[in-house]
């Protein structure tokens, strides 16, 4: 895909009136919080095409800077590595973290254990 067609398409979606993602499961996952009563019609479309600009500017931001563009593909760890090291999806870091080898973990666990033991 080429970069100009993908800017196309990403200016399209953004001026676009319509919404992707459904506006039920949104309005349910915003009454899913105790402080909300009601939700009118225009905040239930802001929230829901303010959602997708926020995920399209992170799938373009992880697939730009991510490891599969040379495949077109765009992959968890591309996500993972934009949530940490970019500043403004910082965030994320707990929702998006890299992945690690159990055997690593448990490494890493047996080196805490020795810290506390030696304090």
């Amino acid at each position: 895909m080429s970069e100009q067609s993908m800017d196309e398409k990403v200016e399209r979606a953004t001026n676009s009136k319509n919404v992707s993602l459904p506006m039920s499961r949104v309005k349910l996952i915003m009454k899913s919080s105790p402080d909300v009563s009601c939700i009118n019609q225009d905040a239930l479309f802001l929230t829901t095409k303010a959602t997708e600009l926020f995920v399209q500017h992170l799938a373009l931001s992880s697939y730009t800077n991510g490891s599969g563009k040379e495949k077109n593909t765009l992959s968890y760890s591309d996500l993972a590595n934009t949530a940490e090291e970019t500043e403004t999806f910082q965030f994320l870091t707990d929702i998006l973290p890299k992945k690690i080898l159990a055997r690593d973990y448990l490494k890493s666990l047996e080196a805490r254990e020795d810290e506390e033991e030696d304090n």
